[in-house]
């Protein structure tokens, strides 16, 4: 092997994943441009945005800042693994139904780090819910609908929708 590369393994969606990468690469770029996967944006390139939000073991992280090299041994969710079976996930569908989407830019991080929140925490309350989306910056929809979508998707997962 190069000594320029490493290799990793991880499970990516529920798959496993074994690359070859360049040992410099950052988990943003393996994700993107080495698996296609292009839910996970790259918006500022310096932790400062939450566009490139996945999970890593649970925890929401800024891919961006992370080197692919750290995902070895780990447990990756990008927003293309929240509905595998092509339905959308509840918090997906709150935030359409609620319109917490506008140019649509931020919505992956902002779902992998609602999604990340929701499942430490099942109930959080709204102080919570804005200091875990606090890293993620929403030019377009004035954040009112993102948290009236959060709130609705804790609604749901814990069946108070509707009553």
């Amino acid at each position: 092997m190069d000594p320029k590369t490493v290799h990793i393994e991880f499970t990516l969606n529920g798959h496993p994943r074994a690359l070859t990468i360049p040992g410099a690469a950052s988990a943003l770029w393996v994700i993107r441009n080495l698996l296609g996967l292009k839910g996970t944006k790259e918006g500022c390139g310096i932790g400062e945005c939450g566009a490139c939000t996945i999970e890593v073991d649970g925890k929401a992280v800024n891919s961006c800042l992370m080197l692919a090299a750290q995902l070895d041994g780990t447990e990756v969710l990008t927003v293309e693994g929240l509905a595998p079976e092509d339905e959308l996930h509840p918090l997906q569908a709150a935030f359409l139904d609620h319109h917490g989407v506008q140019c649509g830019f931020c919505t992956p991080g902002l779902l992998m780090s609602t999604h990340a929140l929701l499942t430490e925490n099942p109930h959080p309350n709204r102080a919570q819910v804005s200091k875990a989306i606090a890293g993620n910056l929403c030019r377009c929809t004035g954040y009112q609908q993102i948290f009236a979508s959060i709130e609705d998707a804790v609604k749901r997962s814990t069946g108070e929708a509707g009553q």
